[in-house]
């Protein structure tokens, strides 16, 4: 299976949810051991005590030793059943162990597999619909093993001992256990696939409306503004509704679980057989309360079994919407066995083409020459694909056709980490990590010492601001760094980047929230930090246009020119009317970026 990166490799089976869940099961052999040892033992030791009550009822009957039988067969109860609860004990333990364990390497799994996706998969994937698979769906298969599977564990050993136990007093009183079995299973297989198909509804309705909610709280802001409080409220509910619904059907089905009923039937029937038996002068009185107990030990299996029997298929369901995260192929690979060098800087664009899934290609039959160390600027006007080409370089996004050289070699021959390592990117959209200002300085060199991410701090001309805070560099930001003004989220964002210290550096309108003042002293820290390394503007500020050794124009996603600031001021009419209404700010500013 292709993946952009792989953070550990379980050996577990992608085939199908029970081959993944059984993968997984088989992982933690010792607890799931104990957890079926602690079930079976559970059930025998339950099973004696109907056995010890039938000898002791036998002797008060005949009067032979009564008082010493009684004394012993309450001694083994008492004892049985400390034994049973020493047992237990081990056998809970263990199987909250084996449940919680499952779900660590669940969701470690599927983290890893999310970080491996491309970015195709990541931009078709609501952000709430993951997070319900990561967290509850998780979380299901967790409940699915304990209590679920626990249970229905317990609940066969309980099922199976009246079977084994009941010929031991007389052969004939094997059949009523026989019967309840065939019965019981039969209407368990029914039960069962009533409910799957509601439970697979209750987790994808439960995704959706994690969805929205996600969406909706991630663009509050915008809610807001709009007063769209009520609408999006409205939406809400009904979503909501929907997964009451499905639980509401959910609901139905449990209440009308017939094993209840087939339970009452089995215990007349039962004691009607024992009866006629002890007419028969086959079996005795004190049998026939040990069988009764026998028979009783059938009201756990059928009491429990629709709760457990409700998590699995909740579990399963969860199982198969994990599985089907894991199993979408993405179109980047790791490629680790991949060209990996230092990088020197060289880019190469042949004839490249490029279009986002179905839609229509964004950049076409795109050719260009960027040398080691050159400064190249981007410019165009909105949608003509000028992010998009930066994208490339790094394998944000792999080629529609043709092809994207670095230092000679096809970005697909790269090792991905090793390319990307080498690439930093400075966007106008910053995305920093609810952590401490240091720690998002030095997220892409983690061995940074404090020095360092302070000295590359001034270099971003971000050191003044950052000590006036509160904490110092140790300040928490909020998430996506909504605490910080967009101008100091660009300036952390450009020192990461110093810290980094790539050959490659691009600057997707980086400076745009900056004031003019701050510009000018990021400009130089810029102009000093791109020598040696090849850098590429994307920018609507005529200074940084000028700054560049070399200008690519785009029109309607294609070159239309490319060369020196003053060649394409003298050559291309594209240019000329671009720098024409830079001059002009109240003709609009036609540069943007996001495209």
């Amino acid at each position: 299976m292709a993946s952009e990166f792989i953070a550990r490799t379980y050996k577990t089976d992608h085939s199908s949810p029970l081959r993944f869940i059984w993968s997984h099961i088989i992982r933690h052999p010792l607890f799931g051991f104990l957890m079926l040892s602690g079930a079976f033992s559970n059930a025998a030791l339950a099973s004696a005590v109907p056995y010890f009550i039938g000898r002791a009822f036998n002797a008060v009957i005949d009067q032979q030793d009564a008082f010493e039988t009684v004394v012993a067969m309450s001694l083994a109860i008492i004892a049985a059943q400390l034994i049973r609860a020493g047992l237990q004990v081990i056998r809970n333990f263990s199987a909250e162990i084996f449940a919680q364990r499952i779900e660590r390497d669940v969701r470690d799994e599927l983290y890893a597999s999310l970080l491996g996706k491309s970015m195709t998969f990541h931009a078709s994937q609501p952000v709430g619909e993951i997070m319900a698979r990561v967290t509850n769906d998780v979380r299901e298969m967790n409940l699915m093993m304990n209590p679920g599977m626990n249970l229905v564990i317990g609940s066969g050993f309980f099922l199976l001992l009246p079977l084994l136990a009941s010929p031991l007093i007389h052969p004939w009183l094997a059949l009523v256990p026989a019967l309840f079995l065939v019965i019981y299973f039969w209407l368990q297989y029914r039960f069962i696939r009533s409910l799957n198909p509601i439970a697979q509804e209750v987790r994808a309705s439960f995704g959706q409306m994690n969805a929205r909610l996600a969406e909706t709280i991630e663009g509050v802001q915008v809610v807001k503004g709009a007063a769209r409080e009520a609408s999006e409220i409205k939406v809400f509910d009904a979503l909501a509704d929907k997964v009451k619904g499905y639980f509401v059907r959910q609901g139905y089905i449990e209440a009308r679980y017939l094993p209840f009923l087939l339970l009452a039937i089995i215990n007349v029937v039962a004691f009607v057989h024992a009866l006629i038996l002890h007419r028969l002068g086959l079996i005795t009185s004190g049998d026939i309360v040990a069988f009764m107990g026998m028979i009783f030990l059938f009201q756990f299996p059928t009491f429990s079994s629709m709760r457990s029997l409700s998590q699995i298929a909740l579990g399963y369901a969860g199982a198969g919407r994990i599985l089907s995260i894991i199993n979408m192929q993405t179109d980047l690979d790791q490629n680790q066995s991949g060209y990996d060098k230092p990088l020197e800087g060289a880019i190469a664009f042949e004839n490249v083409s490029f279009g986002y899934g179905e839609a229509e290609s964004v950049v076409r039959d795109i050719s260009f020459t960027i040398k080691p160390g050159q400064t190249v600027a981007i410019v165009g006007q909105t949608g003509v694909g000028k992010t998009t080409l930066t994208r490339l370089i790094n394998r944000t996004w792999d080629v529609g056709s043709g092809r994207v050289r670095v230092d000679g070699v096809d970005v697909r021959d790269w090792s991905l980490a090793s390319l990307r390592s080498q690439i930093s990117i400075i966007e106008q959209d910053i995305f920093l990590f609810s952590r401490s200002i240091a720690d998002n300085i030095r997220f892409g060199r983690q061995d940074a010492t404090q020095a360092e991410v302070e000295e590359a701090a001034r270099r971003a001309q971000a050191h003044e601001f950052i000590v006036d805070m509160p904490e110092g560099y140790d300040t928490v930001v909020g998430q996506r760094g909504v605490t910080l003004s967009g101008g100091q989220r660009q300036r952390i964002a450009i020192a990461r980047a110093f810290l980094t210290d790539p050959p490659v550096l691009i600057l997707d309108d980086s400076t745009s929230a900056i004031d003019s003042a701050t510009e000018d002293r990021i400009q130089k820290a810029i102009w000093a930090a791109s020598r040696g390394r090849t850098t590429i503007i994307i920018t609507h500020r005529l200074s940084q246009i000028r700054w560049a050794d070399h200008i690519i124009v785009l029109r309607q996603g294609q070159v239309v020119a490319q060369g020196s600031h003053d060649d394409l001021l003298r050559d291309s009419m594209d240019y000329r009317r671009i720098f024409a209404r830079y001059e002009h700010p109240e003709s609009g500013r036609l540069l943007a970026t996001g495209d």
